[in-house]
């Protein structure tokens, strides 16, 4: 087994693994990191192409060693995805803190017709004085 099918093969497991996490863990962070791993999976499988055109590249004399279209992809790529997922977490955080959980639960009838019952606690715009 070369190098290249064994960074495939690993390539296709984080992908594997990334898209498990992402429909069967419920927390949102679980999601966040999920999310990544399939990002990961698809950054090296690119690597993996980029390596193996660059390979014929230089086997036909030309002395380039990799392609540097899919380099180019994946460097940005990681950028991407680092502004991605530090926005992320910064949202869950800000959601742990105002809400007091990381979910997004739907409030019960109960809840929603004491809201309506007391307009002061919502803040109604009818009871603004101009």
């Amino acid at each position: 087994m070369s190098g290249t099918t064994l960074f495939g093969l690993a390539a296709c497991a984080l992908v594997g693994l990334g898209l498990y996490g992402l429909l069967c863990q419920p927390g949102a962070l679980r999601k966040i990191l999920a999310f990544n791993l399939v990002g990961s999976g698809i950054f090296l499988l690119f690597g993996v192409i980029a390596r193996r055109g660059g390979g014929a590249l230089f086997a036909a004399g030309t002395g380039r060693d990799g392609d540097p279209v899919p380099q180019a992809l994946v460097i940005t790529g990681l950028v991407v995805a680092f502004a991605a997922t530090a926005i992320a977490v910064a949202l869950l955080v800000r959601l742990a803190e105002t809400g007091g959980g990381t979910t997004l639960e739907i409030k019960e009838a109960k809840e929603v017709q004491d809201t309506r019952a007391h307009p002061a606690d919502a803040n109604s715009p009818s009871e603004r004085q101009p």
